[in-house]
């Protein structure tokens, strides 16, 4: 590794600045400055068990950590934890988790990795992919010896497992192996460091524990703050639906953006972008906030035009260049509004009519008035149905 202009002390600074905790304190820069003395790059673990196939921007505070260390000179070891996610993560359940297929595991482990490179620098000099299948498929001498390493009484201190021990449910002894089993990816890639959010800390610590017990360095931990979803109250997560993919459009994610509480405004400019809101107020902040993932993802041309095809929709209330198409009934050259309200977007006859009444209904950018019941089908083929802010159908009659 080239020495670096930084000193130890402000690399682990810079490296541990909006991380929640470092562990034990000074043992990053302890272990930078090692490194620098026998001219060797940290080896800086992040464990992903592709439980789903795609990255939202949660993953990505960690991830961009990892950047970090990459662009400091350090190689991250990204364990795909092929292995451990037929055990599940127990961290923050109350329930066990539920077991995937191999085949669903493999395939969300490609696309998990593909879309990580959108992050990481993907230099094979800075970046080491495993799959923990490469060891922890081992005979049962060697799982014994591991299972060797850690009591009962160790595993039940954490969180989850000690609120379903005294609530008398069920914890089976493959969730109760799988701390161990991470604790072991350390020992097999000899992490020097490894980074996840808050709710690893037990399991990021335990493998501390692991590591000493096969005669290696203990390494240094650091957790990452947990990303709050678009809804601002729970952790961001695909099951949840409150989640932003990398992958989604420009137009999504500038409009999930858009519509996060003003409370969770900071969190995420910190996480994501390092820095304080920018703006006047909460709404400029926001559209910098949407501008600026965009970009991250996208390139500023996209990010552009997912503004600008934002405001024509929602702010000049302008129908969006592509609509999808609803073909509408007219007997004897007339159209029951209400019906074609329910077949274009799928709603009940009721709903519509409420909608209508709400003033929540526009043809071609105008408001419809509620009692506008029945019109010419000529009023309506070819033209714009809208309903509410975003949900748009171009009429046709049959």
């Amino acid at each position: 590794m080239d020495s670096p202009a930084a000193s130890p002390a402000e690399m682990a600074a810079e490296l541990a600045r909006n991380a929640e905790e470092c562990l034990p304190a000074g043992a990053l820069e302890a272990r930078l400055a090692e490194a620098l003395r026998e001219g060797r790059p940290l080896r800086v673990k992040l464990g992903i068990d592709p439980t789903a196939p795609d990255i939202h921007l949660g993953h990505t505070v960690v991830l961009a950590r990892l950047r970090r260390f990459q662009d400091l000179g350090h190689r991250v070891v990204l364990i795909i934890g092929d292995y451990t996610a037929r055990v599940g993560d127990p961290s923050g359940r109350s329930t066990t988790r539920p077991v995937l297929s191999g085949e669903e595991i493999d395939h969300n482990a490609e696309t998990f990795q593909e879309q990580a490179f959108r992050i990481l620098d993907p230099d094979p000099g800075k970046v080491e992919v495993r799959r923990n299948g490469e060891w922890l498929d081992m005979r049962a001498e060697e799982l014994f010896a591991l299972a060797r390493t850690t009591t009962l009484a160790q595993l039940l201190e954490r969180d989850d497992f000690a609120k379903r021990h005294a609530a008398r449910e069920p914890i089976s002894v493959l969730e109760l192996l799988y701390p161990l089993l991470q604790g072991y990816d350390s020992v097999a890639v000899r992490a020097d460091v490894e980074l996840g959010g808050t709710d690893q800390k037990f399991n990021l610590l335990l493998g501390r524990d692991i590591q000493r017990a096969y005669g290696q360095p203990e390494q240094v931990v650091m957790t990452l703050p947990i990303l709050p979803g678009t809804d601002g109250e729970r952790r961001m997560a695909k099951t949840l639906g409150n989640y932003v993919g990398v992958t989604e459009s420009p137009e999504e994610i500038y409009g999930k953006t858009l519509r996060i509480p003003d409370s969770t405004l900071p969190t995420w400019s910190r996480l994501l972008l390092d820095a304080a809101p920018s703006g006047e107020g909460p709404r400029d902040a926001k559209r910098a906030l949407a501008r600026a993932l965009v970009a991250r993802f996208h390139g500023e041309d996209a990010a552009r035009c997912a503004e600008q095809r934002f405001d024509r929709v929602h702010v000049d209330h302008e129908a969006p260049e592509e609509v999808e198409e609803a073909s509408f009934e007219a007997p004897n050259g007339t159209a029951h509004l209400p019906a074609v309200l329910s077949a274009a977007f799928g709603m009940s006859r009721s709903e519509a009519r409420r909608l209508l009444a709400q003033g929540g209904v526009r043809l071609d950018g105008q408001p419809l008035d509620a009692a506008e019941q029945d019109l010419p089908a000529g009023r309506l083929d070819g033209a714009v149905l809208q309903v509410g802010r975003r949900r748009f159908r171009r009429l046709r009659a049959r």
